[in-house]
């Protein structure tokens, strides 16, 4: 082993955990003591500030300049009582990452002094410089300016001594350029559309909250091991590495011992998401070794997908004071499972109801079933685009791999469900059979009272119902969860708006209301039946079936991206009012140049270590297997020699083929890259990365490995699979 690996892995089997001392207090006693929650509010605010900010957070009401300046002012006295000193916007560009600017609460008292000031202008919005950040062409690069507004319904929090606004931001000429902005625009659309729909079954509904719970999966490595491998530091996977004797396939690691590292690790991260109001419950060891996962109680989409992307950065901040790199890359490392960010999702009603819960009575039943079949049918009209809300350069790795949800959106239902479909679809009048009893009340079929959880889970399946909601299975756990949540909740609004104008239809020609209902559910059924699928998603056979099925089955990211601008997308976001044509075009520019980007980031990475260490390497060793057959010859007789040395000369050989094979591609790649780079079209572009360059990584790591593999392990410099993958 080279002395630099030794070191490194040396020092990684020696570490120690960093013991936490757990806090005294009950979680509920610290739980967001850091967030300007309304607890915080009703004591800092005046009341009529209060209410009006309340009324704000929960009917969209606007706010006033006089409101902003007083709520500004309790927001201040807060967090100075708190020590913080800056303030600041918080955003979500179109990075995958979230972005601040920090300003001290100072200001010129007139007299030679400072006095800490914060107006209410400074609360409601900023002028962030917007010139680097990604805009696909919706601006010009001399167009610096872009704004950051407030968004009063996800709260305040501190971070440091520096108080987080949450914030949408939005170029010059008011395009946006974040995720947060049409996410919530896509979360009042399905409010509406659904309010509309729910009045069918109960008129006191006043709104419908989208619920989002995540499940965040992780890889845990030294930091040492990390800072040795390049290609783990500068794009976040191993672009090389043969696979340990053992990795997952005892499954002895799946909800095994945490190992004592890694609880320590996880108590402060709970302690500190806790105090920013992250309602963390669920830690446990993941299949892979070194893989973990996390998970809160759901709670509002947009608080629930702000709350993500803080406890990403957290958990990156705090695994470095335990000696730890998280990587959230979807796959970090080739042959073990690698990671998602399983999405819950479900609809609430401000009276408590969940319209994905199947209830006790026939209303409670139908309106289950009506929600269940729209979000079917939007799921079944845009599974393209809700593949392409998903598909990055780094989830491409996962989706398909007999480890994640296919490339292919269906939806698993579960035996009980499907089976009340299916009759419902046959059934031609408006009395439902079931269970061996006809049951007709007020002229409602009576659906009978459906259990929880009562059918098996899919985990092959990307959308699969579970019991009163639907995980989206696919999303890459370095995501932004709004990239599919806008996707998802804008689609499901505007089927709703689509049912509800069919429904009043009939209703218009004479129909009785639930008879409606039910002629319309049944049609819907009939048309999303190719979206369900309850069997093996791994399964070559379900791919052929799917393509039968008349599903999206492409699988190059750049082609799947192409499904944002089909007619039928277009279409959904400008009629939800969620997103413009020209809005959803930049930011297809911007997906195609982040691929590009990503897969010629790797390529430059990869290249560099064949060529600076791999190929050294192995032709250093390759040196002294050829001195040692030399020695060989002056040592024995002629044929004694060649009978000594024939093995090595077998390895001499392989090592010689394989530097040629590796300095060749890495050549034909760097040739390669130069002809795409001169492609004007990022789309074009991105296709010829994906179909050209990417391959080229595979061929190049192929030899690579088979060099890890005959190599001596004393010169080899970068940490292999065996020491990356066990944590001591």
């Amino acid at each position: 082993m080279s002395k630099l690996r030794f070191r490194v892995v040396e020092t990684a089997f020696k570490k120690k955990a960093v013991e936490v001392k757990a806090p005294k207090e009950r979680p509920s006693d610290y739980f967001a003591v850091n967030v300007f929650n309304r607890e915080k509010m009703f004591k800092y605010l005046p009341e009529k500030a209060y209410q009006c900010l309340v009324d704000s957070i929960d009917n969209g009401t606007p706010l006033n300049r006089e409101t902003a300046d007083a709520v500004a002012n309790g927001m201040k006295k807060w967090a100075i009582e708190q020590g913080t000193t800056h303030y600041t916007h918080w955003f979500h560009p179109l990075t995958e990452g979230t972005a601040e600017k920090h300003d001290a609460f100072v200001e010129h008292d007139g007299k030679g002094g400072m006095i800490e000031k914060f107006a209410g202008k400074l609360l409601v919005q900023q002028e962030p410089d917007a010139s680097s950040f990604p805009n696909g062409g919706i601006r010009n690069t001399f167009e610096a300016r872009g704004y950051t507004a407030w968004d009063p319904s996800s709260p305040a929090f501190i971070v440091n001594d520096t108080l987080c606004i949450p914030t949408i931001f939005i170029a010059y000429t008011g395009e946006p350029l974040d995720y947060k902005a049409p996410l919530l625009k896509a979360l009042e659309a399905v409010n509406k559309a659904a309010v509309d729909v729910c009045h069918y079954f109960d008129p006191n509904v006043k709104k419908v909250f989208s619920n989002l719970g995540w499940e965040q999966e992780y890889f845990l490595v030294d930091e040492g091991l990390y800072a040795a491998r390049p290609d783990l530091l500068l794009t976040g996977r191993t672009l090389m590495g043969h696979e340990s004797s053992k990795n997952q396939q005892l499954e002895d690691h799946y909800f095994g011992a945490i190992p004592t590292r890694v609880m320590e690790y996880m108590k402060e991260l709970e302690f500190e998401a806790l105090k920013l109001g992250i309602p963390l419950k669920t830690r446990h060891n993941e299949v892979a070794p070194n893989q973990f996962e996390l998970a809160p109680i759901f709670e509002e989409c947009n608080l629930a997908n702000d709350h993500n992307q803080l406890i990403m950065g957290l958990m990156r901040k705090i695994a470095r004071k335990h000696g730890f790199r998280v990587l959230l890359h979807e796959k970090p490392f080739k042959g073990v499972n690698g990671s998602g960010k399983h999405n819950n999702w479900s609809l609430g009603t401000d009276t408590g109801a969940l319209l994905m819960a199947p209830g006790k009575t026939p209303e409670e039943n139908l309106r289950f079933i009506t929600f269940v079949v729209n979000v079917l049918k939007a799921v079944y009209r845009h599974n393209g685009l809700l593949k392409a809300s998903i598909i990055s350069a780094s989830n491409a790795h996962r989706l398909g791999a007999n480890e994640a949800p296919p490339a292919i959106i269906s939806s698993f239902l579960g035996s009980q469900v499907s089976k009340v479909l299916d009759e419902l679809e046959n059934s031609d009048s408006d009395v439902l059979n079931l269970a061996g009893k006809q049951i007709l009340d007020l002229g409602i079929p009576r659906i009978p009272e459906l259990l929880l959880d009562n059918t098996d889970r899919n985990r092959t399946s990307p959308f699969a119902f579970t019991g009163n909601r639907f995980e989206f299975r696919a999303v890459g756990s370095e995501a932004n969860c709004a990239s599919a949540m806008l996707a998802l909740n804008a689609a499901v609004a505007e089927q709703l708006k689509i049912f509800k104008g069919e429904v009043d239809a009939k209703i218009a020609e004479g129909k009785d209301k639930f008879a409606a209902i039910l002629e319309v559910l049944r049609k819907d059924i009939k048309e999303s039946k190719a979206i369900r699928f309850d069997g093996n998603g791994y399964s070559d056979e379900w791919k052929e079936e799917a393509k039968k099925r008349g599903l999206d089955c492409e699988t190059s990211v750049p082609l799947i991206y192409d499904a944002y601008l089909t007619e039928s997308s277009i279409k959904m976001f400008e009629s939800t009012g969620v997103m413009k044509p020209k809005e959803v075009e930049a930011r297809n520019e911007i997906k195609w140049e982040m691929y590009t980007k990503k897969i010629q980031i790797e390529a430059r990475v990869l290249g560099d270590l064949a060529m600076n260490h791999i190929i050294p390497i192995a032709t250093r060793y390759q040196s002294s297997l050829i001195d040692n057959a030399y020695k060989m010859k002056e040592l024995f007789p002629a044929e004694k020699a060649a009978q000594l040395s024939a093995k090595n000369l077998e390895i001499i050989e392989d090592i010689a083929n394989r530097t040629i094979q590796i300095k060749e591609k890495v050549d034909e790649m760097i040739e390669a890259r130069k002809v795409a780079n001169k492609i004007e079209s990022e789309r074009e572009k991105a296709i010829v990365y994906h179909d050209t360059i990417f391959p080229m990584l595979e061929d190049i790591r192929y030899n690579i490995d088979k060099l890890e593999l005959v190599v001596d392990n004393e010169i080899w410099t970068l940490p292999k699979y065996r020491e990356l993958l066990f944590i001591r």
